[in-house]
């Protein structure tokens, strides 16, 4: 990515995460989506906006947690490393960025472990994602929240899925990528409620003012999912 750094050289956009500022960034996306990616982090949209409310919105740059961060992504790992108050634990099925290996329908850990989860992108891989829900809840303490968003439909009602279709092309087309099992729709934050969660939605739009989304290239019809647990 370096190698196109000189040419996005400028103030235009800014990325909250590894705090540089470009002309623009780069494009990314199986349906490629213009000037989304941080050329020095890597950071896209999602982790720009889960930056900019943690940093903004939230005690997590100050008060001490345990923090469990599923399919760890390089933007964030080095810097959750540097914050001495976190203790700052990965998991993933294979990545060998990870502390621990396994499957998140059977998380290997005890009830009440971690104040923190961040798992991004990663329920619409899943068999049973009511199952990981479950054990997210199970392992969060009293108190701790999660922080568990999916690529997300706002235009569909009700979440799309059908076992039947394990074709990878038919997943793709159905689910928009060949290893997506479900599409999300605008019931999510209601199928995180069944499982026992207290759920929090920010709505980009309403969290964040045009010239932030505008600056930090957010979506500006995401909504950030805060799940907590009662």
């Amino acid at each position: 990515m370096g190698l196109f750094k000189p040419f996005l050289k400028g103030n235009a956009v800014e990325c909250p995460v590894c705090g540089s500022t470009f002309r623009k960034f780069l494009p990314y996306g199986v349906y490629s989506r213009s000037n989304v990616l941080c050329p020095e982090c890597l950071s896209l949209e999602r982790h720009r906006l889960i930056w900019l409310w943690l940093q903004t919105q939230s005690d997590f740059l100050t008060k001490p947690r345990k923090l469990l961060h599923v399919a760890p992504e390089q933007c964030f790992y080095n810097r959750f490393k540097q914050l001495k108050h976190i203790e700052y634990i990965t998991a993933d099925l294979e990545s060998p960025l990870a502390d621990y290996h396994f499957d998140l329908h059977d998380i290997p850990f005890d009830q009440d472990s971690f104040d923190m989860i961040l798992c991004n992108h990663v329920l619409e891989h899943v068999t049973d994602d009511r199952r990981v829900m479950d054990e997210f809840l199970r392992i969060l303490r009293p108190g701790g929240f999660a922080i568990l968003q999916v690529p997300l439909e706002p235009h569909r009602e009700n979440t799309f899925e059908d076992p039947s279709i394990t074709d990878p092309q038919e997943r793709e087309k159905h689910f928009g990528q060949k290893d997506h099992v479900r599409v999300y729709g605008r019931d999510y934050a209601g199928r995180l409620r069944k499982c026992g969660f207290i759920v929090e939605e920010h709505p980009v739009s309403q969290t964040f003012s045009s010239d932030e989304v505008s600056r930090y290239r957010l979506a500006p019809d995401e909504t950030l999912y805060i799940a907590l647990k009662p």
